[in-house]
């Protein structure tokens, strides 16, 4: 079992940035891949970008690539998602996710931890 817990959401104006945070505990994470997806209301959810806990690589969301960017603390089996240029249509809660394959990184129903999400809100 691997528990998740996000942390950072919050209201910031357009043009701002917030960096979210996914503390894991449980097993390791050795050989699992996280990832940041979101639910804007009405919608479906949207993978912004995952990241491959062994190696360290990572995969983004064109809508983010550039703006976004997601990295890791070892020692404090932390994942972390940093928001940069927030746009009103970034508005969403967050979530973080992990599972063991390394497929399909994009499909959240892939996923089987989840944590139970942050909001961000981005005011015009």
């Amino acid at each position: 079992q691997v528990q998740l817990v996000e942390s950072g959401g919050g209201l910031v104006q357009a043009g701002g940035s917030l960096r979210l945070s996914c503390a894991a505990s449980g097993r390791s994470l050795r050989t699992y891949v996280m990832a940041w997806f979101r639910q804007a209301p009405g919608k479906e959810r949207e993978f912004v970008g995952s990241l491959n806990w062994s190696s360290g690589s990572t995969y983004y969301a064109d809508s983010v690539k550039g703006r976004f960017a997601i990295s890791r603390d070892n020692t404090k089996n932390t994942m972390y998602l940093q928001t940069n240029g927030l746009k009103t249509e970034d508005t969403a809660v967050y979530y973080c996710a992990a599972k063991a394959s390394l497929l399909r990184v994009t499909v959240s129903s892939d996923y089987a931890y989840w944590g139970q999400g942050t909001q961000v809100t981005v005011s015009s």
